[in-house]
């Protein structure tokens, strides 16, 4: 049967199965040119194969040759049946073996996602499209005329490009040379075989040496008188070399002695205490509010130390000005200072002076992932470097830093992991906990110079199985054990444990909360049924962070992933007292008030810092300035208005006192860095804030005055 087309061509269809054993070999190609004959026998495997017909081998091509397909097929039916043979020479050692096969969830691919532009009206989803419809027609109405809706326009430059030449004098070469014989040739090559002996020894046995060359020129009788006179200098020579080089072997051993000595390293000690004293000084004067102090014989200043003097004069002027005004406190209207208080911080507004930042060759490169004091000593600082990403996991340092060197650690402990968090003992001062990112934990011995762990999780059946994110030394109550007061190690991990850790011999722990994940809590909205509750992969929530109660240490708040915070007892391990749900992302720091211990901090990934009070799961106020993530948050340990934030792009002091909307102070990190982690001091005005860079940066708090006693109150 064949079909023309109205113009008479033929466009009757071509079957694409051909029975015609002629069209079918131009389309084998490579495949059975010279391996396959028909009528022939080949082997597959154990077993033999007759190809005989044309139908069988156009199988054979349909199964091994795409239709249609543009790639050069180059695999043979030799090949085939090698491969098939390879297969069936398995032994039964190759069976039994046991093969890993490992199983890992790939990401989605999305082959095409179209949302639907119009939505059914017996949907789940009818109601919630019709008033989100109903807003936007309201919004649409009420914005001509409106002066909330403005229209803007900027325009940006981009900076223009710089050229930059360096030039550097030219190097000089200079040639030179000296001429020697073959007998100062042959005694330096032979000094360092010179034993250290006395000299008498020592010019015997060079004379000795010296007279093997002249014994080669005795055969030649012409020049025996020169040869005497030759032997003689020769001697003298390697005399005074081997002399020479015992002398300065015996120096480098006592010079090694005295590098390697007790005393000069004590010394080397101190020396290096004073020179960093004197480096220093000014910006530590500044630390501790002190006066700086000036050289009398010196006849010209630096800059920096005549601008730090000015500046300890205008403290000293400033606390003058204080005491008179307090003084005059009894007899002015409160109001009237308040007035006179701001009129001040708008004349000279409060500000971060950069003093110096905790940095080394060592520390480069890894980022501030928590702080600490020393509970003892006020100069001694604890900071742990880890990072807090999987892709970017690396080995972690523990550094101790003190103030009397802020160029080198005086302790570091190198961990196998990333460090998430440290802190020091009460009770032992010199007891130091770490915990890392593959959910270990760590005590160190800072008096010891060995960096050896003291005690560690590793043999410990109940350690944790994700990132420890928050540890703390914790004294507990004087009502459950008497007079004195016990030490508690508390810990919080990815895996949903709050533990309690056990300082024996060796670690152990015990479970003091397993946080269940609990439901979100959204509203519906009008007209939107119930859906049914998904499968959850874990009945545990991550935990992020904790604080206990400063005054109740049987009390404390704990943040989670889901943005939960949970306010939970020591007492019951199975519920919690209080859920507060306000934010929307990971809870990365709670922190009770030191002043209002009803009211407590908390800040989250989702660019807010919110207001609790304990007694309320609303939140009292949200504190939210710009679009980046809050890494940590921390009280002022002078002033319950005060609170500093640690985000991606800047560091900003609160002062609830002043504003509620904005922050006082704004310092911004530079372009390539991330500011992670702040501290503020125990005994001065100043700050310390960690970045993503390896630095820990000390700042003083300027011109921040922290409210008077009444002003708490009449807040409260």
């Amino acid at each position: 049967l064949q079909v023309f087309d109205d113009e008479g061509k033929d466009v009757t269809p071509h079957p694409l199965f051909h029975s015609d054993l002629n069209a079918v070999v131009p389309r084998q190609g490579k495949l059975l040119t010279s391996n396959v004959h028909f009528g022939a026998t080949g082997t597959y495997g154990s077993s033999s194969t007759s190809l005989s017909n044309a139908s069988t081998t156009e199988s054979i091509l349909d199964e091994m040759v795409e239709p249609g397909s543009r790639r050069d097929t180059t695999v043979s039916l030799s090949d085939v049946q090698g491969r098939q043979e390879e297969i069936a020479e398995l032994t039964k050692e190759d069976l039994d073996r046991t093969v890993d096969i490992y199983l890992t969830e790939t990401e989605t691919i999305w082959i095409l996602d179209m949302p639907s532009v119009a939505v059914s009206v017996e949907s789940e989803d009818a109601g919630r499209i019709q008033e989100r419809n109903r807003i936007y027609a309201d919004i649409c109405k009420n914005r001509p005329g409106n002066d909330r809706f403005v229209e803007k326009m900027m325009q940006t430059l981009n900076g223009a490009a710089k050229n930059k030449e360096v030039q550097c004098d030219q190097i000089i070469m200079e040639d030179k040379g000296m001429t020697v014989t073959s007998w100062d040739l042959y005694n330096s090559f032979n000094v360092l075989e010179i034993k250290p002996t006395s000299k008498a020894e020592g010019s015997g046995a060079t004379a000795g040496r010296s007279s093997k060359p002249h014994t080669t020129k005795e055969h030649d009788q012409t020049t025996s008188v020169s040869s005497e006179r030759g032997s003689t200098s020769s001697s003298t020579m390697i005399s005074g070399s081997s002399v020479l080089a015992r002398n300065h072997e015996e120096e480098q051993c006592h010079s090694e002695a005295i590098l390697t000595s007790e005393k000069f390293q004590q010394d080397l000690f101190f020396m290096e205490r004073i020179l960093m004293e004197n480096t220093f000084q000014p910006k530590l004067a500044a630390y501790r509010q002190f006066p700086v102090l000036i050289d009398p014989d010196m006849t010209s200043d630096t800059s920096g130390t005549v601008a730090a003097v000015k500046e300890a004069k205008e403290k000293e002027h400033g606390k003058e000005k204080k005491d008179k005004e307090e003084q005059k406190e009894a007899f002015i209207d409160p109001s009237i200072l308040s007035d006179v208080n701001k009129i001040l911080e708008e004349i000279v507004p409060p500000r971060l002076e950069r003093l110096w930042s905790y940095t080394c060759d060592l520390t480069n490169g890894h980022s501030v992932s928590s702080m600490a004091w020393s509970k003892v000593n006020p100069d001694l600082l604890a900071v742990g470097y880890g990072a807090f990403d999987f892709k970017e996991q690396k080995k972690g340092l523990a550094c101790c830093w003190s103030l009397k060197n802020p160029m080198w650690p005086e302790r570091i402990f190198r961990c196998e992991h990333g460090v998430t968090a440290l802190d020091f003992s009460m009770a032992s001062p010199n007891l130091l906990a770490v915990g890392m990112y593959n959910g270990s934990v760590a005590i160190y011995n800072v008096r010891s110079c060995n960096d050896v762990a003291l005690l560690d999780s590793s043999e410990s059946s109940n350690k944790h199985t994700g990132p420890v994110w928050q540890l703390r030394w914790v004294e507990q109550d004087r009502s459950a054990t008497g007079d004195g007061k016990t030490e508690r190690l508390i810990c919080i991990s990815a895996d949903g444990r709050i533990t309690e850790w056990l300082v024996q011999k060796r670690l152990d722990c015990t479970d003091l909360m397993k946080i269940k994940r609990t439901e979100s809590g959204k509203k519906k909205l009008p007209g939107e049924k119930e859906r049914k509750s998904e499968a959850l992969i874990s009945q545990q929530a991550a935990g992020m962070c904790f604080d206990f109660h400063p005054k109740d240490t049987n009390f404390y708040l704990a943040g989670t992933e889901g943005g939960h915070i949970h306010k939970c007892s020591c007492s019951s391990r199975e519920q919690f007292l209080e859920t507060y749900r306000g934010h929307k992302g990971p809870v990365y720091k709670v922190a009770w008030s030191p002043f209002s211990t009803d009211m407590f901090l908390s800040c989250s990934a989702d660019w807010s810092i919110i207001l609790w009070h304990q007694d309320s799961q609303t939140p009292l106020l949200t504190f939210s300035s710009t679009t980046a993530v809050v890494h940590d948050i921390m009280w002022s340990p002078k002033s319950a208005f005060i609170f500093a934030a640690a985000k991606e792009s800047r560091v900003e002091i609160w002062d609830l006192s002043v504003s509620i909307l904005d922050p006082v102070i704004s310092y911004f990190a530079s372009p390539r860095e991330k500011f992670t982690s702040v501290l503020f001091a125990t005994n001065t005005d100043c700050l310390l804030v960690g970045d993503s860079k390896g630095e820990v940066g000390v700042f003083e708090l300027q011109n921040l005055a922290a409210p008077n006693s009444n002003k708490v109150r009449l807040t409260r």
